[in-house]
């Protein structure tokens, strides 16, 4: 639960829900009431040139307002090219109704080079949705920054009861930007990044943030994507977000953290985590892969070093982790690298299946592990530890003075039931 103070899936499997869904759903009737046939238009139409040489500045911003143009919004094509950007593109939507944009629109952009020549810190595009934006795609865009810039690509949907949602984001390239590679913040929600490419921003490779009035970054999935070389981390997750999920997603060489999940993160699969923090002198005051928070769900993730990466995964669990089949290692300045160091409420619960690399704990968190080094199998040994184990229901536990004890239920202090093995 994110300190706003919603959760968007629990709240749609409530009654509150209904009231949202249907301030959503108003473009989604009036759109299949009446449907529209997508347009499909060239920014050529638009006054690009694309030689490099040309400033096509105001032919991008026309071509990026037309497909957000309400009920009008178009597909755009941008032919392979060069294009010269020197201010921000920067599209706010209509108001709902009459901005809404439910049918299939966006860019098109494969072999685009967008070459920004922005200074002072202004993105080189930002897209505000200020009504109901569905089915909206950007395809195929590179956008170089000059390092200068802030963000390459900025997406907020900051006003409650407007939403941007089943959206897809794919094959994009953006490098060199003085922020962050991609900023989204906001009612953001349902849709999928994939195959792109986040190396050598400034700022963090992509972000994703929860907004103003309590609006909310939710299910949403990043696919096959590089989040590498940024200045800060590779991807961070804030204002409480927590719920974006990455399959089979690369975090390598970022000044900081591959992944800082604060709030926690939904789930991580087949991912891998190679030579972050970069910033640091040496393997000593290096850190992992991934710093979380709260809980997570990570599944055949690896993290590898040979520089300052010291564990996969830094986590405080303060509800539960899950790790299956996990792995973290290192060769030559990180010979002595693992898998995860862990800390948290005792009360949380951490399950570790099938896991490789070695795990320090700090405080009195235990972790249930199967299948580790050896095909054993290890449990919480304190009568108060989470994970402690159970033979039907008898409790095992060790106590102050090392003796094996069983109790027929949970033990309510140290010395409760009986030594296994002392005579009645």
């Amino acid at each position: 639960m994110s300190g706003h103070g919603i959760d968007r899936r629990g709240l749609f499997a409530g009654g509150a829900g209904l009231a949202v869904l249907a301030a959503a759903g108003t473009g989604r009737m009036a759109s299949s009431a009446t449907p529209v046939a997508t347009t499909m238009m060239s920014a050529r139409d638009f006054g690009a040139v694309g030689n490099g040489v040309a400033d096509d500045t105001e032919a991008l911003q026309r071509v990026f307002e037309a497909a957000l143009a309400g009920r009008q919004a178009a597909l755009v094509v941008i032919p392979p090219g060069r294009y010269r950007v020197t201010r921000t593109i920067g599209v706010t939507s209509g108001t709902s109704p009459e901005g809404n944009v439910t049918q299939r629109a966006g860019i098109l952009a494969q072999g685009a080079l967008l070459i920004s020549e922005i200074r002072g810190g202004a993105p080189v595009i930002k897209i505000e949705s200020r009504a109901v934006i569905r089915y909206f795609l950007i395809e195929g865009l590179q956008i170089k920054g000059s390092g200068q810039d802030g963000h390459g690509l900025h997406i907020e949907c900051q006003t409650r009861g407007t939403y941007f949602y089943n959206f897809c984001l794919r094959d994009l390239i953006v490098e060199g930007c003085g922020g962050d590679g991609c900023n989204l913040t906001g009612n953001i929600f349902e849709g999928q990044i994939f195959n792109s490419y986040f190396r050598d921003n400034k700022g963090n490779g992509a972000t994703f943030s929860h907004g103003e009035q309590n609006t909310v970054l939710s299910a949403v999935h990043c696919f096959g994507c590089v989040f590498g070389g940024n200045g800060v981390n590779g991807v961070k997750m804030v204002n409480g977000a927590q719920d974006v999920s990455f399959h089979g997603c690369y975090f390598l060489l970022n000044k900081y953290y591959g992944l800082s999940a604060r709030s926690g993160c939904t789930l991580l699969s087949n991912c891998g985590f190679e030579n972050n923090h970069m910033h640091a002198k040496n393997f000593a005051s290096g850190g992992a892969g991934i710093d979380l928070m709260v809980f997570g769900t990570l599944i055949g993730c690896t993290g590898y070093s040979i520089y300052r990466q010291t564990h996969l995964i830094r986590a405080f669990v303060t509800n539960r982790l899950v790790m299956i089949g996990c792995t973290g290692e290192g060769d030559g300045d990180a010979d002595q690298a693992r898998l995860a160091t862990l800390h948290g409420k005792s009360e949380a619960s951490v399950t570790l299946v099938g896991c490789y690399g070695g795990v320090d704990r700090q405080g009195k968190l235990s972790a249930l592990e199967f299948g580790a080094v050896g095909g054993s199998a290890h449990f919480g040994s304190q009568w108060d530890s989470s994970g402690l184990a159970w033979l039907g229901d008898h409790c095992l536990w060790v106590d102050g003075k090392g003796q094996l004890r069983i109790k027929r239920g949970a033990p309510r202090r140290d010395d409760d039931g009986s030594i296994v093995g002392a005579s009645s």
